[in-house]
């Protein structure tokens, strides 16, 4: 009994070893065959990526580089819309950042549709403005100043070599926007440090920061730097917002079933309705900083019906007149005395 159960314990290990054996011997063949099939859905996605990139302007062409951040897709073409048609319509490159993709921004679809729904309506306004616009993927209502978001802030304006940076005041009922407003100014003094980032090459000359208007007074309200008289390409601006639907014809997430209860009929006539709002909105921003347009237009300055105008945050580069003309080359030139 004894002698049965050794031979079988010894027939036990033997198995074992040559088991043991092939699987040694197969292994380096395994890994080998695994790191290749590896490399090569890294291959794939890299190729996707690069297929889907649209490429960069040349940093080099003697044109101004502007990039405007906002919380959602639709935050930079209400505020920057006008003026980023007329940078545009001279050759001069401007981007659109929503640091949010827009999610939870409609009163009956969310999550992934929406979404996607969103970024076709800002892509769709970016065509129509003659720019470049990217949405990051971090869910609406959920954008906090992290370190994450700080580098990814940095990077953007680094990688577009701006010589303009727009966003928000942090002065703002909406969390989004006011955590906008945090990361840019974060970003503000960190584009220029050479080992914050050094993925992305610093930027050897720091940019000109900008906010847009607000409506809130607490700690000190908006005052307009710079005023813009953007008349010219008002319908285009107007135009790219009405067609954001899902923002402004169906409203959003504060909207409902009723604004478009009526068919097409009803569509047409909230679309007018938008139309009306937004000329509204810039004919107010006009007749509020007259004096502005006056101060960069002189006598020009009178037949503006719109405009958009930006205050000049204290973090970048500060700019003299001199310097503000030549970043607005809409502007008319100084009459020598």
């Amino acid at each position: 009994m004894r002698r049965s159960s050794a031979m079988t314990f010894a027939l036990t290990i033997f198995l074992l070893g040559l088991l043991c054996g092939r699987l040694w011997n197969d292994a380096p063949t395994a890994f080998a065959e695994n790191a290749a099939a590896a490399k090569e859905t890294q291959k794939s996605a890299k190729d996707k990526v690069k297929q889907n990139a649209k490429p960069a302007p040349p940093a080099e062409d003697g044109k101004l580089r502007i990039i405007c951040f906002g919380a959602h897709p639709d935050d930079c073409e209400i505020k920057a819309g006008g003026v980023a048609a007329l940078w545009s319509q001279q050759g001069h490159h401007v981007k659109f950042v929503a640091l949010t993709n827009g999610d939870i921004g409609h009163w009956k679809m969310a999550g992934g549709p929406l979404a996607q729904r969103r970024n076709a309506e800002v892509q769709h306004a970016a065509d129509l403005l003659g720019i470049t616009t990217e949405v990051l993927d971090i869910h609406d209502g959920e954008l906090t100043p992290t370190l994450e978001n700080r580098r990814k802030v940095t990077r953007l304006i680094r990688e577009w070599k701006a010589d303009i940076v727009m966003g928000p005041r942090t002065n703002d009922y909406h969390p989004d926007h006011r955590y906008t407003g945090v990361l840019v100014q974060d970003a503000a003094y960190m584009v220029a440090v050479p080992f914050f980032c050094p993925d992305a090459e610093p930027l050897a000359k720091n940019p000109v920061f900008l906010y847009y208007p607000d409506r809130f007074k607490k700690p000190y309200p908006f005052q307009a730097d710079v005023a813009v008289g953007i008349d010219s390409v008002m319908d285009r601006k107007v135009e790219a917002l009405v067609d954001m639907e899902s923002q402004f014809v169906e409203g959003g997430a504060l909207g409902s079933a009723d604004l478009i209860a009526g068919g097409e009929e009803q569509r047409q006539k909230r679309r007018r309705e938008v139309r009306d709002a937004f000329e509204n909105r810039d004919r107010k921003t006009a007749k509020a900083y007259a004096t502005e347009l006056n101060k960069w237009y002189g006598d020009r300055a009178t037949p503006f019906e719109y405009a958009e105008a930006f205050e000049i945050c204290e973090y970048g580069h500060q700019p003299s007149p001199e310097e503000l003309r030549k970043l607005f080359p809409f502007f008319p030139e100084v009459k020598a005395p």
